[in-house]
């Protein structure tokens, strides 16, 4: 047995406690200490370390979805870059080889953008790339900074970036892989426009927002009346008659080349004091309401009797410019749900009239496209040429009233396309781009045609993901599943090319383009996307250049990060994850990215792979106030990561994250925080507490076999692995906030109401290396270390700081260890002292209710009287005299009965100055006058016997 303590004086008996003491201290001081600690792990390379101790291991890749190079970072990427390493961090602690490598998203229109209005618009096409090229470069070095802040492990000394000059070769094989599988097409046909883009967009980048628009009905006057009248089975018509659209979008009048009725839906000729009125049967009641008009219907006829027929432009005698016919196609697209059942068509601004107009015999160069790229019309457009659209529409109505062509107007507020970045109205506009084909069809450049569309494979691909929230499935299907071709071009001059010479004369792709693909990727791979730039055609075509023209077009932004996993994850570069395969484990980003980068990702994979890149799929909402408010600066709700960690600790805004549930929006606000601080605060006294009592420990000579160990601490031990189980079996599927929440009930309750405030009376005053003492420090010590790997990959930063006080030695980082092996937790073990917990409760609450009544003080003043079933009894017997240390009293006694019953009385012994139990037994050493027999034991003699607490 250990030496006991001698008190340096005759009543100093607190020096013979054994009281816990460790170098951890109870306050974090987080904001000044994280600093360095990052500093240290860059400096001692602690990424490379871990990955050193899983060679070899099973690998586990989460791939990056890049974040946009530009501006500092918001709490959203805070609680994107926190997931992320808290996944890595938890199968790196599962044995996986969970490698991170950061990535960023460099090219594309809001760099390009933010170099025009710092250096002005209409720059040289160098200078615009050198300028983004180096103005991303400084973005990327701020965000990496704030995110090595968050305590993110990862490669930061070889992050991918998609304008490395490896990735952006690698862009341009991808795409020319796509056209060898015939996947990539020309064509002429409306795509999403931004005016403030000057550019063609993707549909994910379309979102939808509130719009007023003015709506109009217009008439268009018949140019064959004869034919109309034949087509309702009358001789001849009365009045002049009109066919009358409505439409939302005034501004397309202008481009008006036909007229589209749905061939199964009647009509109504009906006479009105304006004329003779052609209407969907179903809405003239509505239509001559909306007119001011009375009338009356005087024959009806289906929509396919009227094809072909021939009515004037509204304008036509106004100007001569607009005298052409608009004629009379059939559609299923017009509908009699609003408006007149008549849908004018503008082919160049709308998809369904675009394949209408083209499916009845429309040629591309006869389609009319007066919208100029910046939302102005062509000067010579009659009437309104050189007006910007928006501002045209009303003077487009007054040009109709004028014409006795309009027959009402009204405002109409509903949902419209707007772009991603400016949050500013789109169009549809008919240009010439490059698209990837979702259903049949030839492609050029097709050479190995992929036995399936694109669309049935990507449908196919999501079926076999995996979706965290499983709700993720359905929207990412009806995204593909509607989804139009998908426009590639970009008429921009930031970003990959598409590498090809175009004919003058026919527009044709030059016959070698794709060895010439071959070509510009291994130039931009020596000299970025700048040396396609500069190239001259003269250089690869000789004298043929003179007939072709180098194509300017960028590929979308969208295809730059969603091609990165087969140049990035196949190691193109140094650095990367080396991916046995195409596939991630894990692609993780915000709901938004259905429609964005898990979108783009899935479709080049499918059409390079025929299947996902990814085998999950995880989606986080997005980060609002305490309110569920959206944040803005202009209402003050804005809460910045910096600011957070500079004030609290980047460790609170980690706690956050893993305590929020993720599937649905994250608020945040100064008492959501404060509420992290108290939660933080809990675990850290607890972790405190087990790192100062285990600080003697030495498992080497000290650990009791779990045979010998007291029957409360095989208990606890079985209590931890019940936990770790529940624990592990979240982190499989990603899942933080069940965790932290179990943590904290954890330390509070089982550690901290029970386990550790039954241990303290034994850990403290047992003789320090006596079985007692050693078997709960035993405990403590496997507690410890499970703790410490349930809680390091979301409190990172405390973990390792407790790491090397409680293991000094034992190896570099937490995040070299795995989770803990517990014994399999003993059922009959846990149900046992689930019972025991239960009563103790109970007798706790009756103490409490007499401690208010006065009667006594602490717990150890009272003395208990248990009646319980026999069940109960048995339980609470078999502990013995250790029972009154399992209820932290100074005396129990059982009895069995046939309901729990408790009495507390006052104890009338005298209290020991050293335990504090009020004993009967005070003083039996006169030597010792003031501490009872079971001290005077433990101090001077063989100790007192513990069996079970």
């Amino acid at each position: 047995m250990t030496e006991p303590k001698q008190p340096t004086d005759a009543r100093n008996y607190r020096a013979t406690l054994n009281m816990p003491d460790t170098p951890f201290p109870m306050r974090g001081d987080l904001p000044k200490r994280e600093p360095g600690w990052v500093k240290a792990w860059n400096e001692q390379g602690l990424y490379q370390r871990l990955r050193a101790a899983r060679a070899g291991a099973p690998k586990f890749v989460l791939h990056d979805g890049p974040p946009y190079a530009n501006g500092q970072i918001h709490i959203g990427h805070a609680v994107n870059k926190v997931l992320k390493d808290m996944i890595t961090k938890s199968r790196q602690l599962a044995g996986f080889d969970a490698s991170y490598v950061p990535g960023w998203d460099c090219h594309g229109l809001p760099i390009e953008n933010q170099i025009e209005k710092t250096h002005g618009r209409h720059l040289p096409r160098a200078e615009v790339q050198a300028r983004s090229r180096a103005y991303a470069g400084e973005q990327i070095a701020q965000q990496m900074a704030d995110f090595k802040r968050l305590g993110v492990l990862g490669d930061w000394e070889h992050p991918y970036r998609t304008m490395d000059f490896g990735n952006e070769a690698g862009e341009i094989r991808v795409l020319k892989r796509l056209m060898e599988r015939g996947f990539v097409y020309r064509g002429l046909k409306p795509v999403y426009w931004c005016f403030d883009c000057g550019s063609s967009l993707a549909e994910f980048e379309i979102e939808y927002q509130d719009k007023v628009s003015p709506t109009v009905d217009v008439a268009f006057l018949c140019a064959e009346p004869a034919r109309l009248a034949a087509a309702f089975g009358l001789e001849a018509l009365e009045q002049d008659a009109f066919v009358v659209i409505w439409t939302t979008t005034p501004w397309t009048l202008p481009a008006n080349q036909a007229l589209n009725l749905n061939p199964e839906l009647p009509y109504a000729l009906v006479r009105t004091e304006r004329g003779l009125l052609l209407l969907a049967e179903a809405l003239v009641e509505k239509c001559l309401e909306r007119y001011g008009l009375t009338g009356t219907v005087i024959a009806t006829t289906p929509g396919k009797a009227l094809a072909g027929l021939n009515f004037r432009h509204p304008l036509a005698h106004v100007d001569a410019g607009y005298d052409r016919l608009s004629p009379v196609y059939l559609a299923d697209y017009a509908t009699a749900d609003d408006g007149t059942g008549i849908v004018h068509s503008a082919p160049a601004y709308g998809v369904d009239d675009f394949n209408s107009c083209v499916a009845h015999g429309m040629k591309f160069d006869e389609i009319i496209n007066p919208v100029q790229g910046n939302g102005v019309y062509e000067a010579d457009l009659p009437l309104f040429g050189g007006q910007f659209i928006w501002k045209a529409n009303p003077n487009i109505v007054q040009a109709l009233r004028d014409a006795g062509r309009l027959m009402a107007t009204a405002q109409l507020t509903h949902s419209y396309p707007h772009c991603w970045r400016h949050k500013t109205p789109v169009i549809y506009r008919a240009a010439a781009q490059w698209f990837v084909r979702m259903d049949e069809g030839d492609g050029v450049c097709s050479v190995d045609k992929a036995p399936r569309t694109l669309r049935q494979t990507a449908l196919d691909a999501i079926d076999a993901t995996h979706f965290y929230p499983e709700n993720g499935r359905a929207r990412l299907r009806d995204m593909i599943a509607n989804r139009p071709d998908w426009c590639i071009s970009r008429q921009r001059n930031w970003g990959v090319p598409l590498p090809f010479f175009l004919h003058k004369v026919t527009g044709e792709l030059h016959p070698d383009t794709l060895a010439f693909m071959d070509r510009a990727a291994a130039l931009v791979e020596a000299g970025g996307v700048e040396a396609w730039s500069t190239l001259d055609p003269a250089d690869w075509l000789g004298d043929e250049a003179e007939h072709y023209s180098k194509s300017t077009d960028i590929l979308d932004v969208w295809f730059d990060s969603g091609s990165t996993f087969s140049h990035v994850l196949k190691g193109s570069h140094a650095g990367a994850a080396q991916a046995e395969g195409p596939e991630a484990d894990l692609y993780l980003e915000g709901h938004d990215q259905h429609r964005g980068w898990f979108h783009s990702s899935l479709l080049i994979a499918c059409a390079l792979e025929g299947r996902a890149p990814y085998k999950g799929l995880l989606t986080h909402g997005f980060t609002v106030d305490g309110h569920g408010r959206k944040m803005s600066k202009s209402v003050g709700n804005v809460v910045a990561p910096q600011q957070v960690s500079d004030k609290m600790g980047a460790e609170i805004i980690r706690l956050w994250v893993a305590a929020t549930d993720y599937s649905g929006d994250l608020g945040i606000d100064d008492k959501i925080l404060a509420r992290v601080v108290d939660a933080y605060r809990r675990i850290r006294n607890t972790l405190r507490f087990l790192l100062a009592n285990t600080s003697d420990f030495d498992p080497a000579t000290d650990a009791v076999p779990v045979e010998q160990m007291l029957e409360v601490d095989r208990f606890a031990l079985a209590r931890a692995a019940q936990l770790q189980a529940d624990i592990l079996a979240h982190y499989e599927v990603y899942e933080f906030h069940p965790v932290v929440a179990k943590l904290q009930v954890y330390c509070s309750e089982d550690l901290g109401a029970f386990y550790l405030d039954v241990l303290k009376d034994r850990l403290y005053t047992s003789a320090t290396g006596s079985l007692a003492r050693r078997s709960a420090q035993t405990a403590l010590w496997q507690i410890t270390h499970a703790m410490l790997r349930w809680m390091a990959p979301f409190l990172s930063f405390t973990a390792e700081e407790a790491w090397p006080i409680f293991a000094p030695g034992r190896s570099v980082s937490i995040f070299t260890e795995t989770y803990w092996t517990f014994a399999t937790p003993d059922e009959a073990l846990l149900a046992r002292w689930a019972r025991v917990r239960t009563v103790r409760e109970a007798v706790n609450k009756e103490i409490e209710n007499v401690r208010t009544g006065g009667t006594v003080g602490s717990s150890l003043q009272a003395t208990v009287q248990i009646t319980a079933p026999q069940a109960d009894f048995d339980v609470l017997a078999s502990l013995g005299e250790d029972l009154k240390f399992v209820l932290i009293t100074s005396a129990a006694s059982l009895a069995v009965g046939e309901e729990l019953k408790i009495t507390v009385t006052p104890s009338t012994a005298t209290k020991c100055e050293r335990c504090w139990h009020y004993r009967d037994d005070v003083g039996i050493n006169p030597e010792h006058p003031t501490i009872c027999g079971r001290c005077d034991s433990n101090l001077h003699g063989d100790g007192e016997r513990r069996t079970a607490a």
